[in-house]
């Protein structure tokens, strides 16, 4: 909708398309938090994708969140199940403001094989375990979300467009490369009204949006249905013995030629073009889209008032550099530098540093990303590179210098050469994330 659509279906609503807010407050967000994100490698050995940190003081789970509170949604479910210590643990921290007498709140359904023996088999199988807990909410919409992805959005405006078009189920889409899409992404095609009429799951030569022969219409993993219907079709994929329970793979595929599925595009709501959003999903996306963030006006603009990221926040001290000498002297230039942080006499530049990273004097940091409570030895150089949590550089350690070094010492080189270090990868111990 048009934003002066949008102002008049908030103030005095239609029978078409009743007032927003409203739309909001009778759906049910269920956001998917148990993917592993296996070509994040180690990074996500001892954590959930969603529950792994972005942009100096988050986790990739707030971004969703944030936009279903933003956008008025204010029950929220979020479903757990590989490795879901730290995700729980941050959620029960950081999202335990709501209250559910006044019908907000935000609960974790753990995987509970509350329908079966089985864990969640594919992520329509992961809403079908948890009918009895949705229908007790009696939502009028179900919001569907993938919970690892970066991006702001106010889903009101795609409710609003599920409503008055009388769809039945609606899915968010963006225009992506077809390189970057094959075999990555659901991808689309659509009618002059939108209206999808072809759907393939991560195919490995993606049909072209006409027109434009570089790029197709790939889903966001993000959908809207309208809550009997979910409950209906979720009914009759659970007794298809051949369905693997998904989304992509089969719920879509079956229902576009009988039911009204929508594609939403996701828009800018200033320029109208393509919106910011990034699938961080190996490692070369994961330190490029927080290298994006150190740029002097970022396309995720993390200081903007209007649409704020929440998240946990402990209590810590500001950053702080001590030391001004000419071979010692702690400074960051084109970085971004959380809180807790105290820079001794070292160099920092173009690089993104967690809460609680300590240097010591003489070392040299550029163009990394270093996770919370990193420690970095005198006289260490670190170049393009991803430095987990918990991490005890020692030193004289040289690490993004010298690439069959690196291997050697047992770190994981991407094609891009980014390194990445592990606790296990310096013989210190694991497992806290």
């Amino acid at each position: 909708m048009e934003n002066n659509d949008k102002q008049g279906a908030q103030d005095k609503g239609s029978e078409d398309c009743p007032r927003i807010d409203l739309l909001t407050k009778n759906t049910l967000a269920l956001v998917l938090a148990g993917g592993r994100g296996s070509r994040l490698y180690e990074l996500t050995d001892w954590r959930a994708k969603p529950a792994l940190y972005f942009g100096g003081k988050f986790r990739i789970i707030d971004w969703p969140l944030s936009n279903c509170i933003n956008s008025g949604i204010r029950r929220v479910a979020v479903l757990t199940q590989y490795k879901a210590h730290s995700l729980i643990r941050h959620l029960v921290h950081g999202w335990s403001m709501f209250k559910k007498e006044l019908g907000e709140y935000i609960e974790i359904y753990p995987a509970s094989q509350r329908s079966s023996g089985d864990w969640y088999q594919g992520t329509a199988d992961a809403i079908f375990q948890n009918l009895d807990i949705i229908r007790a909410e009696c939502p009028e919409y179900v919001l569907i979300l993938s919970g690892d992805h970066i991006y702001k959005m106010d889903y009101g405006d795609m409710l609003a467009e599920h409503v008055s078009r009388g769809a039945d189920m609606t899915v968010c889409c963006l225009e992506v490369p077809i390189e970057e899409a094959a075999g990555s992404f659901g991808v689309m095609s659509v009618d002059e009204e939108r209206n999808i009429i072809g759907f393939e799951e991560k195919p490995a030569h993606p049909t072209p949006i006409p027109g434009e022969e570089n790029l197709t219409l790939a889903s966001m993993g993000n959908y809207i249905f309208n809550t009997q219907f979910l409950f209906d079709v979720l009914e009759e994929d659970a007794r298809n013995p051949a369905s693997t329970h998904d989304f992509g793979n089969d719920i879509i595929p079956k229902i576009i030629n009988k039911h009204k599925v929508l594609a939403f595009p996701f828009r800018d709501p200033k320029t109208k073009k393509r919106a910011y959003w990034r699938d961080v999903g190996t490692l070369d996306s994961y330190w490029e889209a927080n290298m994006e963030l150190i740029s002097v006006e970022p396309e995720l603009d993390l200081y903007d008032p209007t649409w704020p990221t929440w998240t946990y926040q402990p209590q810590l001290p500001p950053a702080k550099f001590v030391f001004n000498d000419d071979d010692r002297r702690g400074m960051a230039v084109d970085s971004t530098i959380s809180g807790g942080c105290i820079i001794s006499g070292s160099k920092i530049d173009r690089s993104l540093l967690f809460s609680n990273v300590r240097l010591h004097s003489y070392s040299e940091i550029e163009e990394s990303v270093l996770l919370p409570e990193v420690i970095v030895h005198r006289n260490c150089r670190i170049r393009r590179a991803i430095i987990d949590r918990g991490c005890e550089v020692p030193e004289g350690t040289v690490i993004g210098y010298d690439v069959e070094q690196d291997k050697a010492n047992g770190y994981r080189v991407t094609a891009k050469g980014v390194v990445l270090v592990t606790r296990k990868m310096l013989g210190q111990r694991e497992g806290y994330s």
